[in-house]
């Protein structure tokens, strides 16, 4: 069966007409450009940007005529509306065409054509118009604010042709006031405004610069005048920040450029609220409010790799808000914290939250090292597995109501989801037991709890499956499911072959990742990169990377990039953020075989493709550390393993066979 895995996973990628990449890696710096020649037009995308205050989501095209159309979705997450819910935070879309207000020699500009577009961080369009007879340059760079609730657009206009050209950039403000009695703290201003209005004569070969703002305040403040040309600054500073860390390194650029990319959507997506730094998915719907798996499950796992201090301090007090709510009646805990703080929403029930919480807190606190976090961390972990063990049914399998997908599917009153993330917690929290001195007692049991958990697993769930010997998602489930991949992310192995074959078959496996359920058109790119990093930790590299090398293409280059999705069709694939934090993670989990197993330890089984002769993984953060990983190819199916400890400028090498585990211990 193994032998016939990656020829089916390759023709299920190659099955769609539609795979061309319309985009290409930019040769200078780490961005991603548009040609609109090469490129399928018309062109229509839509990509999501965030700072502290606001997000926006730009809908944009390049024509059949190759003109830009654009229109702008601006959220801000804390002037909240009425009804103060989960989708509470001001919207407005707004499509003003800015260089339509523009007069060049006494001309509006006419006849766009797009010269290029480039993602980098932020958007720059580069355009040449007609004025009459006359030709200008029109560069335009979109990007939000770090840290102010505003999106700006630096515009940079150049004269083309031979004659000197009286330019008009004119002041112009479009405000809209909304009711009061729709806002939590009465009305609020959304307005657009040119800034740097002007009236010059350009000379042939000269440029002028100005800009447009769009923000969003309460009635009675005032508006902001930002400096955009400083803000540009904070955002590129940003930028750079995320890029001087976890840096992936591999003979593929693709997967590479997909890395950085995700590290910038993961940990952009961070909104500074009432209650505190709070990790948002976005969308136009999940703002300022916290999920037991976007956040607890899925991305803050990711942070203490990356190093990035607003995201370890957002995982942090998202685990903090969670813990408000332990109760000594063990009722559930509530699957999402809403309103920047201050309520919850809990419609679908217990979803196996605390079964998501355990596996995320335990293994952020054993992969930052901060033993301070890790204790204050503890209790909620010690509550959540407890909660757990009180739900075991008379199969000795974790009950809840639904799962993460929240009654989208059928997952029945035990699902497979729920148990092997409580099996991951167990067995966490017995290694976290260890280095916080809890006792051996203590990690013995929980030890014990997974041993015995795994055996429940194999006999209530292991099933044959369309004729593949794999498992099945709850009790009457008889189709395949993309979650049977969450054994395998835990290192539950034993149907490993199946479920890796069920995976890659044409039931589930298409062009955009993998369906949810067989039969249906949904797909979720969560269950998607579950399922990557589960081949990975399964030692079927080459059907990995094959995955990895079609998945990041698609994203990164295809016809609607550059980011992880959420789903299709529900939310028309918005570039949710906790995606990217999972795309991230199976290339450090899975590609690398990372498995935090201490404060300052963890095991490492790489995955080094056939193809490639090495792959790095440079300043990883985690373990109160900054270190470098490379891994390198020997001859006789061996690999050399290097870690650089940058703390103290000590390195370590280690000569093993391909497949083989080793654990690192850092400093003391």
């Amino acid at each position: 069966m193994k032998a016939l895995i990656l020829p089916l996973i390759l023709a299920a990628m190659a099955a769609s007409p539609d795979t061309k990449e319309n985009w290409s890696l930019c040769k200078e710096g780490n961005g991603i450009v548009l040609d609109p020649v090469t490129a399928t037009l018309p062109y229509s995308d839509h990509i999501e940007m965030s700072g502290e205050q606001m997000a926006f989501v730009l809908r944009w095209g390049v024509s059949e005529d190759r003109s830009f159309t654009s229109e702008r979705s601006l959220v801000f997450p804390m002037l909240r509306t009425i009804p103060n819910n989960t989708h509470a935070s001001l919207m407005q879309r707004v499509a003003t065409d800015i260089p339509s207000l523009l007069s060049v020699g006494g001309r509006c500009l006419t006849g766009e054509t797009v010269r290029r577009v480039k993602l980098d961080g932020y958007m720059e369009v580069e355009s040449v118009f007609k004025a009459g007879s006359s030709e200008v340059g029109l560069e335009r760079k979109i990007f939000p604010s770090t840290d102010k609730p505003l999106m700006g657009e630096i515009y940079t206009l150049k004269n083309l042709s031979t004659r000197a050209l009286t330019v008009i950039v004119p002041e112009y403000s479009q405000v809209f006031t909304t009711p009061k009695e729709k806002g939590v703290t009465g009305s609020y201003v959304i307005r657009a405004d040119i800034l740097g209005s002007v009236t010059t004569v350009l000379q042939p070969g000269d440029s002028i610069g100005f800009g447009a703002c769009f923000q969003a305040y309460r009635e009675g403040d005032k508006a902001l005048r930002p400096d955009l040309k400083a803000e540009l600054a904070a955002r590129k500073a940003y930028l750079d920040l995320i890029d001087s860390n976890l840096i992936l390194d591999t003979p593929d650029d693709v997967i590479d450029r997909g890395f950085r990319f995700a590290k910038i959507r993961a940990s952009e997506s961070i909104f500074k609220t009432a209650g505190g730094y709070m990790h948002g998915p976005g969308g136009e719907s999940y703002y300022a409010a916290l999920w037991a798996n976007d956040q607890a499950e899925y991305v803050n796992p990711f942070f203490p790799f990356l190093g990035y201090s607003i995201g370890n301090e957002s995982a942090l007090n998202s685990y903090n808000h969670f813990a408000r709510f332990m109760n000594p009646e063990y009722k559930p805990i509530p699957s999402s914290i809403i309103a920047e703080g201050i309520d919850i929403w809990n419609g679908a029930g217990d979803r196996g939250d605390a079964a998501m919480i355990a596996h995320g807190a335990s293994r952020y606190a054993l992969e930052r090292g901060d033993r301070d976090e890790a204790e204050r961390l503890w209790p909620l972990i010690e509550w959540c597995l407890e909660y757990c063990r009180l739900k075991l049914n008379d199969d000795g399998v974790v009950l809840s109501d639904s799962d993460e997908l929240e009654g989208r599917f059928p997952s029945g009153d035990a699902n497979l989801c729920t148990s092997t993330l409580y099996y991951d917690g167990l067995r966490s929290a017995a290694m976290l037991a260890k280095s916080l001195g809890k006792g051996s007692k203590l990690a013995a049991t929980y030890n014990r709890q997974a041993d015995k958990l795994a055996v429940a697993i194999e006999e209530y769930f292991g099933a044959d499956v369309q004729g593949y010997h794999t498992y099945r998602y709850y009790d009457g489930n008889d189709v395949l499911r993309s979650w049977i991949c969450m054994p395998l992310i835990v290192g539950i192995l034993n149907r490993a072959e199946g479920t890796i074959a069920a995976l890659t078959s044409d039931k589930l496996m298409t062009p955009d990742g993998l369906l949810t359920q067989q039969g249906s058109s949904t797909f979720w790119d969560r269950s998607t990169l579950y399922s990557l990093r589960g081949i990975y930790i399964a030692g079927e590299t080459a059907t990995a990377n094959a995955f990895l090398r079609h998945y990041s293409s698609r994203r990164l280059l295809g016809d609607h990039v550059p980011y992880p999705i959420e789903a299709w069709p529900e939310g028309s694939q918005r570039h949710l953020s906790a995606e990217s934090g999972l795309y991230c993670r199976a290339i450090i989990e899975g590609m690398f075989g990372l498995r935090p197993t201490g404060l300052r330890s963890f095991k490492l089984t790489p995955r080094l493709a056939a193809e490639w002769d090495k792959m790095s993984l440079k300043h990883v953060r985690a373990f109160g550390g900054d270190f470098c990983l490379h891994v390198s190819r020997l001859p006789g199916n061996k690999l050399e393993i290097r870690l650089e400890d940058n703390t103290n400028g000590t390195a370590r090498t280690w000569k093993v066979a391909d497949g083989s585990t080793i654990e690192i211990k850092l400093g003391k």
